[in-house]
């Protein structure tokens, strides 16, 4: 029997339990909780907390309080002196590094056994299982798959302890079933120089049968354009012919969708989306043509929901699976099997159906401008960006937007700068179906937008080529693991681009 139908075969098996967490979401997350408290009981943390007097959700959260990164890492800098059984009972030596945008700050996300078996490696496994379940005929596992990680250098801290971004972790414990299929060498996939990564998967690559993808879209964009230059190829399935599959995360794939259509021309490839992050592997897409992911529940992570009328206040409330409603906009705290208790992510989510239940990325919790009451979110904006690019037959490659603040002879605005793949027909009408579709989505902005009283027409500036990029090789940020952010409330990010920009004007004068 051919290896690929041998795979399928047993993938597949996995599907028979994610149809038991769908019929059954509370009664797993509530048997999952009660296995979370017992095993870290008489850990460090479980002692701080109390956890062997826990009878219920009510007292978890009475005795732990929500914490962001910032609060748990007097934890955290136990563990990475040594210290074991401090926030789980298993030994500990990885830790995830983990900035996500361009902050200088870095996060040490602790990366428990548990957590990698259980959760990250579960996620991969169950992606292909539900691919393979809507495409029985698939080919998947007949050629090999390209991962593209972040920057991915191993370093030691103390004696037996390790970090690095949450890829190159995964790629240094994958299972032999992966390994084998898996492009390009390990040696490139951990190489530290990102540029120079790039490269090497590119010209290692090009010339091997290559059916699946993973990665984040922006960079995945970036080997993809240089693969088709070294091949002087038109589109990547003139190199990849029975490429079929690409699996991402990290960003909103709506900016991106149109640029991979235009290097991906066939009516066969398929597009997945995850939301994994260094904290947990959370959602798959499980519908080929849905816009939503299912929500895992026995990934050894136990949910609540902050809405988002909580976020910022001293003792906010959160909610139980069972109490969610779709269409809000909620802040995600977790508490797993890597030893995070009550932990704010920093992601925020909707919930598309609740029979079963599926999410939607929305943003993330710094990541929004609010400067005069619009509340404005990442959703919002890449959705206008999309329907802005398709009206105007443009391409948008990256963008950030961030508030100018009002004086006294002048309304507030929203600054935007993007950079185009293809610039549009008129930027004055890619503009206007920007407002436009933002007024249609967010009740909030279209009120402060009236008559310009609060809020102007958005201030749009064509970003040179390349702008974004050098930004980030500016900040030794290259790499998945780092992103531009969309929107920012303050405006230090646009200012420091927008500085950027006129000294390479100034430069070319000269």
């Amino acid at each position: 029997m051919p290896l690929n139908s041998v795979f399928g075969w047993f993938i597949k098996k996995r599907i028979h339990q994610i149809d038991l967490f769908m019929k059954y979401p509370v009664e797993v997350q509530g048997e999952l909780f009660r296995s979370l408290i017992d095993e870290a009981a008489l850990t460090r943390f479980g002692i701080d907390h109390g956890f062997s007097s826990i009878k219920s959700v009510e007292d978890f959260k009475k005795a732990v309080p929500i914490r962001n990164y910032e609060a748990f890492k007097p934890y955290i800098d136990m563990l990475r002196d040594g210290q074991q059984n401090i926030v789980w009972p298993s030994k500990l030596k990885w830790f995830a590094k983990s900035s996500g945008t361009t902050d200088a700050r870095s996060k040490y996300i602790p990366v428990t056994t548990e957590a990698l078996e259980q959760c990250h490696y579960k996620g991969g496994k169950d992606l292909l299982a539900l691919y393979y379940n809507q495409k029985p005929d698939a080919k998947v596992y007949s050629g090999k798959h390209l991962v593209l990680g972040g920057s991915s250098k191993i370093n030691p801290f103390n004696e037996e302890g390790y970090t690095g971004d949450l890829s190159a972790i995964i790629i240094r414990n994958l299972p032999v079933w992966v390994e084998i299929m898996r492009a390009p060498s390990r040696d490139i996939a951990l190489m530290d120089n990102w540029e120079e990564k790039i490269e090497k998967i590119a010209q290692t690559t090009m010339n091997e049968d290559i059916h699946m993808m993973a990665g984040v879209p922006s960079w995945t964009l970036v080997l993809l354009k240089r693969i088709l230059e070294l091949k002087g190829a038109d589109d990547i399935k003139q190199v990849w012919p029975n490429l079929e599959l690409f699996w991402h995360g990290g960003v909103s794939f709506k900016p991106y969708r149109d640029q991979f259509h235009k290097l991906i021309p066939s009516m066969q490839m398929n597009y997945v989306e995850t939301y994994n992050a260094s904290e947990g592997f959370f959602g798959i897409q499980d519908r080929l043509n849905s816009d939503d992911m299912l929500l895992m529940l026995d990934y050894g992570i136990y949910y609540e929901f902050m809405p988002m009328s909580e976020y910022g206040k001293e003792n906010p409330k959160t909610v139980e699976l069972k109490d969610v409603e779709v269409g809000q906009n909620y802040a995600i705290v977790i508490s797993t099997n890597g030893g995070l208790w009550r932990y704010l992510v920093g992601d925020t989510i909707r919930f598309t159906s609740t029979l079963p239940y599926r999410i939607q990325v929305s943003g993330r919790t710094r990541h929004f401008i609010n400067a005069f009451g619009e509340e404005l979110i990442v959703d919002n904006a890449d959705e206008a960006i999309r329907r802005a690019s398709i009206a105007t037959d443009a391409c948008v490659r990256d963008y950030t937007a961030a508030p100018v603040y009002m004086t006294e002879k002048s309304s507030g605005a929203h600054q935007w700068l993007i950079e185009f793949e293809q610039e549009p027909k008129s930027v004055e009408r890619f503009t206007e179906v920007l407002d436009d579709t933002l007024k249609s989505l967010n009740t909030d902005y279209e009120a402060k937008r009236a008559f310009d009283f609060i809020l102007k027409k958005p201030e749009l500036h064509v970003a040179p080529s390349g702008t974004f990029y050098n930004w980030l090789r500016e900040k030794n940020k290259l790499g998945g693991q780092h992103k531009v952010p969309r929107l920012s409330n303050e405006r230090m990010f646009m200012d420091e681009l927008l500085t950027q920009i006129e000294a390479r004007r100034a430069a070319l004068v000269l």
